[in-house]
């Protein structure tokens, strides 16, 4: 296996679409930590630009749909990054993940959430119950970003060292999934 095919191929996917959002900022600091590591592949995915996806399940897939499930079948594995609204997640997310299923099976999920107080906290809650449906492996370690602060920088910061922590697990479930995978197709 080549250095190449060794890294993992991770989306990493922007969930909130609202204006103002903070969501882009806090995908950008995480997209700064994980793209030092040299065992990932990383794909972004904000659903931001994806309004093109239907609020409504069609009888057919569109274009949109298509194509956010491409980036799902690629993938090795998931980060999430994702508000807390109202103690869940936003809902332009849920259907998001409603528009690929088959594709998350047996791959593995990590978060970075943010919120207040909580730290996003109910929202990873409300999204592991979600990918235990869609058959997708929920790491146990995230991280949680509280807005009252401002987005923690430097790498002495415990907010750094869950990024690394959460990596670290996410590499390992992603390669052991994806040999997995590849000796017996999971089943549907």
């Amino acid at each position: 296996m080549t250095k190449a095919e060794e890294r993992l191929a991770v989306a990493v996917i922007v969930g909130s679409t609202r204006e103002g959002r903070v969501g882009g900022s806090v995908a950008e600091w995480f997209l700064e930590r994980a793209t030092q590591r040299e065992d990932l592949k990383l794909d972004v995915v904000d659903l931001v630009d994806y309004t093109d996806l239907p609020v409504r399940y069609p009888s057919a897939p569109t274009d949109a749909m298509r194509r956010f499930a491409r980036h799902v079948d690629r993938a090795d594995g998931f980060v999430v990054v994702t508000p807390e609204y109202n103690r869940s997640f936003p809902a332009v997310l849920k259907q998001a993940l409603d528009f690929a299923y088959d594709e998350w099976h047996g791959k593995p999920v990590g978060f970075v959430s943010y919120g207040y107080d909580s730290l996003g906290l109910y929202a990873v809650e409300q999204l592991r119950c979600v990918f235990t449906e869609l058959h997708a492996m929920s790491l146990r370690d995230g991280v949680g970003l509280n807005l009252v602060d401002e987005l923690p920088r430097g790498p002495e910061n415990r907010p750094s060292r869950a990024v690394t922590s959460m990596l670290d697990q996410l590499v390992w479930w992603g390669h052991a999934l994806r040999t997995a995978r590849a000796a017996h197709p999971y089943p549907s």
